[in-house]
C-alpha cells in the first residue's frame, strides 16, 4: 500500500511518498478501500508550519 507522509515543516517537496505494509484488521474492525482521497487546507497550512492562529 501507498502512504504519504510528511516529517517535517514545509512545502510540497516535503511530501513522501512511501510503501508500507497493508492494514491487518483485528477483530471487530475492517479496512475500507480508498480510491481517491482529499487534503483538507488546514493541514496543508500546517504542515507548512504556520500557527493556526495567524492564518
Amino acid at each position: 500500500m501507498k502512504a504519504v507522509r510528511v516529517y517535517e515543516f514545509g512545502g510540497p517537496e516535503v511530501l513522501k511518498i512511501e510503501d508500507v505494509p497493508d492494514l491487518q484488521p483485528e477483530q471487530g474492525q475492517v479496512v475500507v478501500g480508498v480510491r481517491a482521497a482529499g487534503i483538507n487546507p488546514l493541514d496543508n497550512i500546517l504542515r507548512m508550519g504556520i500557527p493556526v492562529g495567524e492564518y
